[in-house]
């Protein structure tokens, strides 16, 4: 695949007009509070993993509308706490998997949060949780981007979001995390969803946002060809009076204007020839972050972005942060 986008030296001064709506903080305000209105009732249930060097426990937590959310937390072997801790988000389609599947910020000495994505598990990984919420309207294009798009009260990702900061404080109520060393983690999806705890939670230690969805709608699914975007344009291709209405309701979501709101340390990454999430779509976010940042970029690469080569990077950014 080509270079398709803007040159690194126009991405790194890409910073479009966005659509922030009046509401977006009491929007979120109100979600937040209608979501703590349910007990977050945490359970850690421990598990055979199957290995030696790490302890699992199966984590259910209460999440937007009171909905029970799985979970994995992951910690070294024989850990009694506190432990510096990663809570990870995962990419579309896929769930929390099976209790060995990811298990590598607690190989590296922390404690690994890993949350389940409400209504996905038909792709790359299983999951656990349904989608017990959902409210998609009338009509919806097959996948979940458009699943209530008409309404940010009904969008699928306000209830995702929501679960996604209540995970948070799921973690925090584990003895074997530090609630002062907490680091929100996500490649893709998990991306987008980390811009967006990164601005609905106050006093996190950092923030991993790997070639990030959910950036800068207006131009990605006017960009790219790929999947997931190009649900929203099959759904508007057929659903044409709805456009105006639907572009409203992505911006409550969107991480390149979430980002602003961010003040945790940050370190993303891109790649330049990644169709799936465009850079430039990865830089609106990255430019307009609120807080310290730093960016890797890899030129050769698609959305599997750096892989093995940036795991290394993020293992010695968590050194770095937390001494």
């Amino acid at each position: 695949m080509a270079f398709f986008d803007l040159s690194l030296a126009e991405l790194q001064e890409y910073t479009p007009d966005l659509a922030v709506p009046d509401d977006l903080d009491a929007f979120w305000a109100g979600t937040l509070a209608e979501t703590r209105g349910f007990d977050l009732d945490a359970t850690f249930v421990p598990v055979d993993n199957g290995f030696t060097l790490v302890d699992s426990y199966d984590v259910t937590f209460s999440g937007f509308g009171g909905n029970r959310i799985k979970g994995w937390l992951h910690v070294p072997a024989g850990s009694t706490g506190p432990l510096s801790t990663v809570v990870e988000y995962l990419g579309y389609s896929g769930g929390r998997g099976l209790v060995h599947s990811r298990v590598f910020y607690a190989l590296a000495g922390h404690a690994h949060f890993v949350m389940d994505s409400r209504g996905h598990g038909w792709g790359w990984s299983t999951a656990d949780t349904p989608d017990a919420a959902a409210d998609s309207g009338l009509q919806a294009a097959p996948g979940m981007m458009t699943r209530g798009i008409l309404d940010p009260a009904t969008y699928y990702y306000r209830r995702i979001f929501a679960d996604a900061v209540r995970a948070v404080e799921a973690a925090k109520a584990s003895p074997f995390v530090d609630p002062e060393r907490i680091v929100v983690a996500g490649i893709s999806q998990g991306g987008g969803i980390t811009l967006a705890v990164s601005a609905l939670v106050t006093g996190l230690a950092g923030a991993l946002v790997d070639v990030p969805f959910l950036c800068n709608f207006e131009r990605a699914i006017t960009l790219t060809d790929n999947d997931p975007y190009q649900e929203i344009v099959r759904y508007l291709r057929r659903n044409r009076p709805d456009a105006e209405r639907a572009y409203r309701t992505l911006s409550y979501f969107d991480g390149a204007v979430l980002a602003s709101r961010a003040t945790a340390p940050a370190l993303f990454s891109t790649a330049l020839m990644d169709q799936t999430c465009p850079p430039s779509t990865v830089f609106a976010a990255f430019n307009r972050y609120g807080g310290e940042k730093s960016i890797s970029v890899y030129p050769f690469n698609e959305h599997e972005g750096g892989q093995e080569h940036h795991e290394v990077v993020r293992l010695d950014w968590l050194r770095s942060l937390f001494g």
